[in-house]
C-alpha cells in the first residue's frame, strides 16, 4: 500500500529512513547489494534507478541532453530532474559515479591482464616497456 509522505510523522518518516539507510550500510559486496535491491525493489525500479545512474553518468562525462535522449530513448524530464540533482550540489550521484568508474576501470584492467601476456609484463616490469603503449581493450575482443 503506497504512503504519501504528508500523511506521515516527521519522526516516522526519520525511523523509516534511518532504517533504509541502516540496512543498505550493512550489506558488504556486489553480490548481497543485488540481493538486496531484488528482494526490495521490483524489476521496473531496479531499472528506473540504473538508469538515472547513467544517465548521471553520462551528465558528468559532458553529453548533451540530446545524445543522451538518442542513446537511452529517456524524455527531457527525466534528464532535467537528474541534472537538477547534480546541480544541487549534493554528492550522492558524484560519489556512486566516482565508485562506479573506479569499479568499470578495476573490471578493464582485471580483463587486460587476463588477456594480455605483454599487459602483465608490462604491469610487472613497467620500466622496461617505456617505449611500448599498453595494448587497447579493443585489441582483445
Amino acid at each position: 500500500m503506497k504512503v504519501k509522505i504528508g500523511k506521515l510523522g516527521k519522526k516516522e518518516v526519520m525511523r523509516t529512513l534511518d532504517t533504509l539507510y541502516t540496512a543498505a550500510s550493512a550489506i558488504q559486496g556486489r553480490e548481497a547489494v543485488k540481493l538486496f535491491l531484488r528482494d526490495l525493489l521490483t524489476p521496473s525500479e531496479r531499472i528506473m534507478l540504473g538508469r538515472r545512474l547513467i544517465i548521471a553518468r553520462k551528465l558528468i562525462n559532458g553529453e548533451t541532453h540530446e545524445e543522451i535522449v538518442n542513446s537511452l530513448g529517456v524524455g527531457y524530464d527525466t534528464i532535467m530532474r537528474v541534472q537538477k540533482w547534480l546541480d544541487d550540489q549534493l554528492p550522492g550521484y558524484e560519489k556512486a559515479i566516482e565508485g562506479m568508474e573506479k569499479e568499470f576501470k578495476n573490471r578493464k584492467d582485471k580483463m587486460l591482464y587476463a588477456k594480455s601476456a605483454i599487459y602483465r609484463l608490462k604491469k610487472k616490469y613497467p620500466m622496461h616497456f617505456l617505449l611500448f603503449p599498453t595494448p587497447k581493450l579493443k585489441d582483445f575482443n
